[in-house]
């Protein structure tokens, strides 16, 4: 897929204020720090798309970007914050869970999860709701290019063993690195997949 135009359509925190256009929507989250806005600038090949922050937690709304006038890459707010408070965290699961829960249109959601961790126990359980709950999704694998190969797969192993003690299949899996534009042209394919395959159904 070859991104023509992707501009910034608006910021809510409200999905009743989404855009009302039925097209689809590919939604992007993951826990703070994960690397989302520059997964998102590199996917767009647009820098500053989504505004990027060393700060973690910057993004606390449901923001939307149409992507060739054909679907929205939703940004999701990041969970599991600590420096939010309790109060700022429940905040932020009532908007990402009435999104995830109550918007047609989200079609799929990438769950960013940083490399260099082993499983941590807030992604799983992540995963384990969006399960539970048959919401589409997959994994993408973030910052690649800070680890070795060896580690890499190490540890994307270890995801791949705690996943299988609950689910009897995985879902997809990517591995990217914003850098070094690692995993870009899987992601993309993998939208336009999805995409005509929709307009085929109707």
């Amino acid at each position: 897929m070859e991104i023509k135009n992707a501009q910034f359509v608006i910021s809510n925190t409200d999905v009743n204020k989404c855009p009302d256009t039925g097209l689809p929507e590919y939604a992007f989250i993951g826990r703070s720090n994960v690397g989302k806005s520059s997964l998102i600038n590199m996917l767009t090949n647009r820098k500053g798309l989504a505004d990027t922050s060393s700060m973690p937690g910057k993004t606390q709304l449901i923001n939307h970007f149409i992507i060739n006038e054909e679907w929205y890459l939703v940004d999701l707010p990041g969970y599991g914050y600590a420096q939010r408070g309790k109060e700022g965290r429940e905040k932020i699961r009532r908007i990402i869970d009435t999104y995830i829960m109550d918007r047609e249109q989200m079609t799929c959601l990438f769950v960013l999860i940083d490399c260099r961790h082993e499983p941590q126990k807030i992604d799983m359980e992540f995963m384990q709701w969006l399960g539970e709950n048959g919401v589409p999704f997959c994994m993408v694998f973030t910052k690649i290019d800070k680890l070795g190969p060896v580690r890499l797969k190490e540890n994307i192993a270890a995801y791949k063993e705690r996943m299988m003690e609950t689910w009897e299949e995985l879902p997809p899996i990517f591995e990217t690195s914003s850098e070094k534009k690692v995993g870009r042209t899987e992601l993309l394919d993998y939208i336009e997949m999805i995409n005509k395959k929709l307009k085929e159904a109707f």
